[in-house]
């Protein structure tokens, strides 16, 4: 007895590779971090210049809160915990949070 296997697939696979989200991390403004600790940090571990790190340290000062960068999910959440256990460390309760970019 003869089987006829012929296997005739008509459909195309379309691989869709999406790119991972952003998320921002948002820095927020406290009585007691010195606004110099705030520049370093954002010099040192965000990697802004002095000029931007000085803007968006006023922006959290007068503003409550700023993003300081935005990065996949990961990165985001090592920079936010880096910043605040570096401010722990050294005495101030410098706040970080992620959350999702627009």
């Amino acid at each position: 007895m003869s089987v006829d296997t012929d296997i005739v697939i008509d459909e195309k696979i379309k691989k869709e590779i999406k790119e991972p989200p952003y998320y921002n991390v948002i820095m927020f403004n406290d009585d007691a971090t010195p606004m110099e600790w705030v520049i370093s940090v954002l010099e040192e571990l965000f990697k802004h210049s002095r000029s931007d790190s000085e803007a968006l340290t006023m922006k959290i000062h007068n503003e409550g809160s700023a993003v300081v960068g935005t990065y996949k999910y990961e990165i985001a959440e090592h920079k936010a915990i880096e910043a605040v256990n570096a401010s722990r460390n050294h005495g101030f309760p410098l706040q970080c949070k992620v959350e999702a970019a627009e």
